[in-house]
C-alpha cells in the first residue's frame, strides 16, 4: 500500500521540483538583471527623461532634483528593479509556457502557442505608445501652466523630483503594456469557453464606460493621457471580437449554450 502511497506521489513530486528548477532559473536571470541595470542605471534613466527633455525644448538651466539624501539611491534601485523586471517577462513566459506544454493537448498547443508568443509583444506595443506619444503630450500639457515669460509678479518653473518623474512613467508604461495585452486575455478566456464575440459585443457599451474608467484610474489627472489610453484599448476590444470570429475561438462557448438550452 505505502509503494503505490510513494509511486502516486511521485508525478506531483517530479512537477514540483520541474517548477522550482523553472523558478530558479527565473530568480537568476532577474537578479542577473538587475545588476546590469544598475549598472546603466544612469544610462535607463536618461533614456526616460528624454521625453520630458524634448517637452522642455531649448532651455538652460533645466535641473531635476531630490529632496531627501536617500532619494536618489532608492530611486536608482525602484529603476533597476523596474528594468529587470521588463526584461525579464519574457523569460518567465518561456518557463511557464516550457512548464505547461507538457500536460496539453497537441490542439491546445497550437492554439495557445501563438498566444504566448503575443505577450510580450502586446506589452512592448503598450510601452512604446506611452513613451513616444502619450508621455510627450502629457508632459508638455503640464509644463504650459508655467509662467517663465513676466506675465506674473512670480515665476512659475517646475523643478520635478527625480522620484516623482521616475513613478509617473513607470505607471504610465506598465499601465499601457498592461492594457495592451487585452486581446491576449479575451482570446484565452474565448478558447477556454468563457465568452464569445457575442457575449463582447453585448456587453460593449459597459466595457467602454469600464474602460475609460479604468484609464482615468491608473493614469495621470489630465484627459490626454486617459484618452490616450482609453482609445486604444476600445479599439483592441473591437479587434478581439473580430479575431475571435475570424479564428471561431468562441466554439466552445456556443457548445456550451446549445447543451444548456
Amino acid at each position: 500500500m505505502s509503494e503505490n502511497l510513494d509511486l502516486s506521489k511521485a508525478p506531483l513530486l517530479t512537477h514540483l521540483i520541474e517548477l522550482r528548477r523553472r523558478l530558479l532559473y527565473c530568480l537568476l536571470f532577474f537578479a542577473i538583471a538587475f545588476a546590469v541595470s544598475y549598472e546603466f542605471s544612469n544610462q535607463i534613466y536618461s533614456f526616460l527623461l528624454e521625453p520630458l527633455e524634448r517637452a522642455f525644448g531649448v532651455v538652460e538651466n533645466r535641473r531635476m532634483i531630490y529632496t531627501g539624501l536617500h532619494e536618489a539611491f532608492f530611486t536608482y534601485l525602484k529603476l533597476s528593479f523596474f528594468s529587470a523586471s521588463f526584461f525579464s517577462i519574457p523569460l518567465v513566459l518561456i518557463q511557464v509556457w516550457r512548464f505547461l506544454a507538457p500536460g496539453l493537448y497537441s490542439h491546445e498547443r497550437k492554439s495557445l502557442f501563438p498566444l504566448i508568443l503575443m505577450t510580450p509583444i502586446q506589452f512592448l506595443a503598450g510601452a512604446a505608445v506611452a513613451y513616444y506619444v502619450v508621455m510627450p503630450l502629457a508632459w508638455s500639457f503640464f509644463l504650459s501652466f508655467e509662467s517663465l515669460s513676466g506675465e506674473s509678479a512670480l515665476a512659475v518653473e517646475l523643478e520635478a523630483r527625480i522620484s516623482e518623474y521616475l513613478s509617473i512613467s513607470i505607471q504610465l508604461i506598465i499601465a499601457f503594456g498592461l492594457c495592451f495585452e487585452l486581446p491576449v486575455l479575451l482570446m484565452v478566456m474565448a478558447k477556454v469557453g468563457m465568452i464569445s464575440s457575442s457575449s463582447l459585443i453585448e456587453h460593449r457599451r459597459h466595457a467602454i464606460i469600464g474602460i475609460f474608467l479604468v484609464a482615468a484610474f491608473i493614469t495621470p489627472p489630465d484627459l490626454i493621457s486617459q484618452i490616450a489610453l482609453g482609445t486604444p484599448i476600445v479599439l483592441l476590444y473591437e479587434l478581439s471580437i473580430l479575431l475571435i470570429k475570424i479564428t471561431r475561438a468562441d466554439a466552445l462557448f456556443e457548445e456550451r449554450k446549445q447543451a444548456m438550452q
